[in-house]
C-alpha cells in the first residue's frame, strides 16, 4: 500500500512517501479500514520531532490518529462491525503511549473496533476524519472538569480543533450559561456562529483583564498563568498545552467509540458541524506541506487530508 512514514524523528523533511508499505495485520479485536480521510493533530507533528521518544512506537511510523473510511476486513471477535461498514475513529487508544506504529497516513489501518464509531450519515469522510481526536478531546476535558447546564466557560483559541468544538459542546450538549472564546480579529464571527455568546480578541484585549470570571477555562493555546487569573473559586482549569498553573490540570486524551456513537445525533443533527481548515482538504501528496501548515498555529478547525488514493 501507499502510506506517508518516517525513520527517523526530525521536521517535516523526515516524512516520505512509500509505495510499497506493508498492509497491518489486523488482531481477533481488530478491523481492517480503507482509509478514505485523514486528519493531522498538533500531537502529530509533536510526536513526529520525538517529543514523546521514551512512549512511542518503534520507528518507522506511519503518522496519523485520525481516520474515516471503509471497514473492508473483520478480525472473528469482532461483534458490531462488518465488511463494507463506513467509520471514524482516533485510532491510538493512548496518544503518547505506545500509540500504533502504523497510523492513518496511508491506504489502510487496523484499528480495535472498541475505537471506532459508523460515520454519521450527514457527514463527508473529510468532515468525519477532522473529529475524532478534537471532539474527544473537548469532551473527555468538560467531563473532567465536571461542565453541566448552567455553568459558564472561556474557551482560548476557540478557533482550533479542539476549541471549536468546545464552543459547540458546551453551549449545544452541556447547555453552557454562557460560552466566551478567544480568536484573532477574522475569526470571531466564526467563534459566534458555533455558539460563543461573547468573542474576545486576544489581538485587541487581554482576556484576564477583563471583569468576567468564568466556572471552567479550557486553555488549548498555552497560557495556563493567565487562564488562572479568570476561573471562579472552586473552577476548573483544562490545560491542553503548556505549562499548568494550580488550579489547572492536564490530561491526554483517551480514544474512546463510544464517546463518538454517543455525540452522533447532534452530529446528524447538525447541532455540533466539524470545521474543516478552508486550505484543505490537502491532496495525499500534499502531507509535507500539510504537516507544515499544521505547525504555524494558524489553522482554523482541523487540517484534513483527503482523499486517500
Amino acid at each position: 500500500m501507499k502510506a506517508w512514514a518516517y525513520d527517523d524523528y526530525g521536521d517535516g523533511s523526515v516524512l516520505k512517501l512509500n509505495d510499497a508499505a506493508a498492509v497491518p495485520d489486523i488482531a481477533d479485536d481488530q478491523v481492517l479500514v480503507r482509509v478514505a480521510a485523514a486528519a493531522l493533530n498538533p500531537v502529530d507533528a509533536k510526536r513526529r520531532a520525538g517529543k514523546f521518544k521514551a512512549t512511542d512506537s518503534p520507528l518507522p511510523t506511519v503518522p496519523g490518529y485520525d481516520v474515516a473510511g471503509v471497514v473492508v476486513k473483520a478480525g472473528r471477535k469482532v461483534k458490531g462491525l462488518k465488511e463494507g461498514d463506513e467509520v471514524y475513529g482516533n485510532i491510538s487508544e493512548k496518544a503518547l503511549e505506545g500509540p500504533k506504529q502504523s497510523g492513518s497516513l496511508a491506504e489502510y489501518t487496523a484499528v480495535e473496533e472498541k475505537l471506532l464509531a459508523l460515520k454519521p450519515k450527514s457527514l463527508g469522510f473529510a468532515q468525519a476524519a477532522g473529529l475524532p481526536l478534537a471532539v474527544e478531546t473537548a469532551h473527555e476535558g468538560l467531563e473532567r472538569a465536571g461542565f453541566s447546564a448552567g455553568k459558564s466557560i472561556l474557551i482560548l483559541g476557540g478557533a482550533g480543533g479542539v476549541g471549536s468544538l468546545a464552543i459547540q459542546l458546551a453551549k449545544h450538549v452541556y447547555g453552557a450559561s454562557k460560552v466566551a472564546a478567544t480568536a484573532s480579529t477574522p475569526k470571531l464571527e466564526l467563534l459566534k456562529s458555533l455558539g460563543a455568546d461573547v468573542a474576545i480578541d486576544y489581538t485587541k484585549e487581554n482576556f484576564e483583564d477583563l471583569p468576567d470570571k468564568y466556572d471552567v477555562v479550557l486553555d488549548a493555546v498555552g497560557q495556563g498563568e493567565k487562564a488562572v487569573k479568570v476561573v471562579k473559586e472552586g473552577g476548573s482549569v483544562v490545560v491542553l498545552t503548556g505549562a499548568v498553573v494550580p488550579p489547572g490540570f492536564r490530561f491526554v486524551v483517551t480514544s474512546d467509540g463510544s464517546v463518538l456513537e454517543k455525540l452522533n445525533p447532534y452530529l446528524e443533527s447538525g447541532k455540533v458541524k466539524p470545521l474543516v481548515d478552508p486550505k484543505g482538504p490537502f491532496a495525499f501528496s500534499q502531507v509535507v506541506e500539510a504537516f507544515s501548515y499544521l505547525e504555524t498555529g494558524r489553522a482554523t478547525g482541523k487540517v484534513v487530508i483527503s482523499p486517500i488514493p
